[in-house]
């Protein structure tokens, strides 16, 4: 069965019918979804998070259709098996059912099956021991930081705003600042200040790695960011009085860009459906090109276009920024899902395929970094809208008249065909009537 569209060339579309549509029908369907933002809320503290059983069971109907590519984590502490873990009593029941959420983690350096079953592809021994030193270090530049700032906060609110704020990830150790905004939310230069102490931390983690023959393993990523300077490394985003700026400070593996995860994902996809890799078994997001020009052609020299799928990317992190002094112009581009989000656009492009990106509008959450949408009804008032999906006729009467990027930003080349307005609930009741529909005819 397949199905074919024009919502590839709508932008900011409210036609969440037609893309309900789309998921139920398309036989050949390749789903890649980010998680925190597009099916969970966005919380300061992720030890908080909670995802709806009905959605995971939903995403078991899509299977083997539907996979996640996020820059967090399945496994630790704070992976997402213990959110799901939670909703379903245990981590047992969730692997008795086969409910683990497929897919890449830790940026695409993290694989895991449905079952729970848990590799890193590319990964050697070394970089893994490397990454296992990395929170304590985390935490110990952080109490520096405040030892010489000791009148700001208390001993006890320092210990456990580090304790939230230093995530153990195996292949993506994290200090996560989002607390520390929040409790400094009336000095912010104090917090400007720890942003630029963590970045320190990131740049001295780098040259240790180098020091040890480890040169060309690790990056940073920021979340979220100003795009990419001209060597390629990741600009932070300072904070402001009223947004939190970049809060995620993920030390990473090479290679752990969500844009070589969509390649690894259709790599795999392929193979399911074909029985051979067009990239090779061992193909993975460590051995990928890294950048888009590259890695589109790829694709484009070893991919049969008649076994591409329809590829439907979900992402709610894409921003930009346009600053002018004295007379010159800076556009940035940032947003932790933005690259692969464009990726999967400009594969649709050249095969014909009709690939859609969706966005989710994440700005509800707690965390204050994310620009909201503005709706407006057919005379330009703006409205808000809630958390169901919008039927035909009540999206026809709507018009999102501005993005999550800066309207000065006239040459964005991402198009975001379909939007959320009302962020995750809304975008999660059309996935679950997507699964619901499509179970009964695959």
């Amino acid at each position: 069965m397949t199905s074919s569209c024009s919502l590839h060339t709508d932008q900011f579309s409210l036609r969440h019918d037609e893309l309900l549509r789309v998921l139920s029908e398309t036989e050949n369907l390749l789903l890649v979804q980010d998680l925190d933002g597009v099916c969970m809320a966005l919380v300061k503290d992720p030890l908080t998070r909670e995802i709806d059983p009905a959605y995971v069971e939903a995403a078991q109907q899509f299977s083997p259709h539907f996979y996640v590519l996020t820059n967090g984590e399945h496994i630790g502490q704070r992976g997402v098996n213990g959110i799901l873990a939670k909703a379903f009593g245990s981590e047992n029941v969730v692997g008795d059912r086969g409910l683990f959420l497929p897919g890449l983690a830790a940026g695409g350096v993290q694989w895991q099956d449905r079952f729970g079953a848990v590799s890193h592809p590319g990964v050697s021994d070394q970089e893994l021991d490397f990454l296992k030193q990395v929170p304590e270090k985390i935490q110990t530049h952080i109490r520096q930081f405040f030892d010489t700032h000791s009148q700001v906060l208390s001993e006890s609110e320092v210990e456990r705003c580090v304790d939230a704020a230093s995530l153990d990830n195996v292949a993506s150790p994290t200090a996560n600042l989002n607390v520390f905004y929040e409790v400094l939310s009336a000095q912010p230069e104090i917090y400007g200040k720890l942003q630029r102490h963590v970045e320190m931390l990131m740049n001295q983690l780098l040259q240790e790695s180098a020091d040890l023959n480890m040169a060309d393993s690790f990056f940073v990523h920021y979340a979220p960011n100003l795009g990419r300077d001209e060597a390629g490394m990741e600009i932070l985003r300072p904070a402001t009085a009223t947004d939190s700026g970049t809060t995620d400070f993920q030390f990473m593996l090479r290679g752990a860009v969500k844009e070589a995860g969509v390649v690894a994902l259709l790599n795999h996809y392929v193979f399911q459906r074909t029985g051979t890799y067009p990239l090779g078994e061992n193909f993975s997001a460590r051995t990928a090109p890294r950048t888009h020009e590259e890695l589109l052609a790829l694709v484009q020299e070893h991919f049969d276009p008649t076994d591409l799928p329809l590829i439907v990317g979900v992402g709610d992190t894409v921003n930009s920024s346009v600053e002018t002094q004295n007379g010159q112009t800076t556009v940035r581009r940032g947003g932790s899902d933005r690259h692969f989000l464009w990726l999967v656009q400009d594969i649709g492009r050249h095969f014909n395929t009709g690939n859609i990106v969706v966005y989710v509008d994440s700005s509800g959450g707690e965390v204050l970094n994310r620009k909201s949408l503005k709706v407006a009804d057919a005379e330009g008032s703006f409205v808000s809208t809630d958390s169901t999906p919008l039927d035909a006729k009540t999206a026809q009467n709507l018009n999102v008249i501005e993005g999550p990027c800066d309207p000065k930003d006239t040459e964005e080349p991402l198009q975001l065909n379909v939007v959320f307005p009302g962020g995750h609930p809304q975008y999660c009741a059309v996935f679950k009537q997507a699964a619901d529909q499509r179970k009964p005819q695959l």
